[in-house]
């Protein structure tokens, strides 16, 4: 897209940018409904069975029909990789940085219609959307101009100073292997993306599992690879659940190292996990946060309130990155608090395919639930509710999860 899209230019993008996701959306939902199968070995494969996937704005909405990967699937996809590891890693560096940035250039030219389909799967507003597709596409970049500055970390050292002797030092940064990355449901393209990127142009070989209920942002990411001509078995994608799955991936023998993110409770399990055997394994864990904004008797009010509404409501909340805890001097406490109660009141709840709404729903029904237990907690426990009216479930609410 000729404007750069960030998530720091997206509060005020040109109006060409809207009209081409409307297109974009228009297109993808009249693909809605199609079986989507599993990547493995450099092929497309169907599965014993598929799941219907309804995205969270309209539970009547069926986005496809998305392969359930078995145990046996698991294996194929680990021999697949296993098999492919051998000549990734020995195909010069200069070649895989070529292919990863071809990888990105077939996703920046379906970007809009990944974030049409980002915005359906995981309720997030057009903007975010965009924002995560544009991400994925600069993380591949990014890892491949970073790995081609760096001259793929194979460094001549400074010989040891030893009369007599010719003592010569290289530093050399080699790939593990097979490298898994389970990726989340609130960035399941960037987020599975930017691993994989990083895992793919160091010479490892990559198995993704989407999160189970978006399943569809991890398969656009494998059309974009397999579009892209990297060799069969180098990159491998999974649907399917945690706890089947998941779990049958951090098993299998030939899993060197692993990407994860998710819940604090899996994440250190699979820390555990991966530490044990005949030797620890790397794991790279990013888990939930508890993010504090402190707002001082001396800050801009305006502006403290503004940052606050949109990271605290961004999205619902579903973040590592959100704002869970604010601390505020007393003394401009209440006019703060008015600040952020005239913020929360303008936003606009709604669809968040349409323009103008800037809040969408939460990713599924327990998510929902979460929302209301912890608000039934807070006022037990005495707190005062300043804004939110509850469920929104009348309407155009009925069939999501606002």
């Amino acid at each position: 897209m000729s404007f750069r899209l960030t998530y720091a230019t997206m509060f005020d993008p040109p109006e060409a940018m809207h009209e081409r996701f409307d297109s974009a959306l228009a297109t993808v939902r009249a693909g809605l409904g199609a079986r989507h199968l599993l990547h493995v070995g450099g092929e497309d494969r169907p599965a014993a069975r598929y799941a219907a996937c309804s995205g969270p704005i309209d539970r009547r909405v069926v986005l496809g029909e998305f392969a359930v990967a078995s145990r046996h699937d698991v294996t194929m996809a680990m021999e697949s990789a296993e098999a492919a590891y051998p000549a990734w890693r020995g195909t010069p560096a200069a070649e895989r940085v070529r292919l990863l940035r071809r990888v990105a250039d077939v996703m920046e030219a379906r970007v809009y219609e990944i974030s049409a389909a980002l915005a359906l799967e995981v309720g997030k507003n057009r903007m975010e959307a965009l924002g995560e597709a544009q991400e994925t596409v600069d993380f591949f970049r990014h890892y491949a101009d970073d790995f081609e500055s760096h001259g793929g970390y194979d460094h001549e050292l400074p010989n040891d100073p030893l009369p007599g002797v010719v003592s010569r030092n290289r530093s050399v940064m080699r790939p593990y292997g097979t490298w898994v990355v389970i990726a989340p449901f609130n960035f399941p393209l960037a987020l599975a993306g930017g691993p994989a990127a990083a895992a793919l142009v160091t010479g490892n070989t990559v198995v993704v599992k989407g999160a189970t209920d978006t399943p569809w942002a991890g398969r656009l990411l494998a059309d974009c690879v397999r579009d892209a001509g990297l060799p069969p078995g180098v990159f491998n994608y999974l649907s399917g659940s945690g706890r089947d799955v998941g779990e049958a991936l951090v098993a299998h023998p030939h899993t060197a190292g692993i990407t994860f993110t998710g819940s604090v409770a899996v994440g250190r399990r699979l820390m555990q996990q991966m530490a044990g055997g005949a030797y620890p394994r790397p794991c790279i864990a990013e888990m939930g946060g508890k993010n504090p904004c402190i707002v001082t008797a001396g800050a801009n009010l305006d502006d403290a309130a503004a940052g606050i509404v949109r990271s605290a409501y961004g999205m619902g909340g579903q973040k590592c990155s959100a704002l869970s805890r604010l601390y505020v001097e007393e003394p401009v406490a209440d006019a703060l608090i008015e600040r952020l109660r005239a913020g929360i009141a303008a936003i606009r709840v709604g669809d968040p395919c349409l323009r103008e709404s800037w809040l969408g729903p939460v990713i599924n029904a327990a998510a929902a639930a979460g929302h209301h237990r912890y608000v039934d907690e807070l006022a037990k426990g005495g707190a005062h509710l300043v804004a939110g009216v509850g469920a929104l479930e009348h309407g155009a609410f009925a069939h999501g999860h606002y």
